[in-house]
C-alpha cells in the first residue's frame, strides 16, 4: 500500500469495525460520518455525541474514536478531502438516498 493511502485506510479499518455500532439506527450514517470530518479537524463533540448514544458500547468505541480523531487531524488537507471524497463515494455506491428500498441505516459499512 502507498504510503499516502495508509493513514486513510488505517481510518477506514476503525469506520468498518466500529461504525456499524456507532452509527447504528442513524438516518443516514454517512452524513453522520461526514460531519466529524467536514472541517480541518475532526469533530470530537459530535463524536462524543454518538457515542454517548451508546453507552454499553462506549468502552470499545470512544478510544477507537479518539484515535481516529488524531489521525484525522494529522492528515494533510489533501488526504482529508480524499477521505471526504470516499465517504461520498461509498455512500454512491450502495444507492443511498435512491428511492425506496435503499440500503438500511448501516448496510454496507462491515463489507467496504
Amino acid at each position: 500500500m502507498s504510503p499516502t493511502l495508509e493513514p486513510i485506510h488505517r481510518l477506514a479499518q476503525g469506520v468498518r469495525t466500529h461504525g456499524p455500532v456507532l452509527l447504528a439506527g442513524m438516518p443516514d450514517p454517512h452524513d453522520e460520518l461526514m460531519s466529524l470530518v467536514w472541517g480541518p479537524r475532526f469533530d470530537r463533540e459530535h463524536a462524543l455525541g454518538l457515542v454517548a448514544r451508546q453507552p454499553e458500547v462506549a468502552a470499545h468505541t470512544l478510544p477507537a474514536l479518539l484515535a481516529a480523531a488524531d489521525h484525522f487531524d494529522a492528515l494533510h488537507a489533501g488526504a482529508q478531502g480524499r477521505l471526504r471524497r470516499l465517504i461520498v463515494r461509498h455512500r454512491a455506491l450502495l444507492g443511498v438516498g435512491e428511492g425506496e428500498g435503499g440500503a438500511g441505516p448501516s448496510a454496507g459499512w462491515a463489507n467496504t
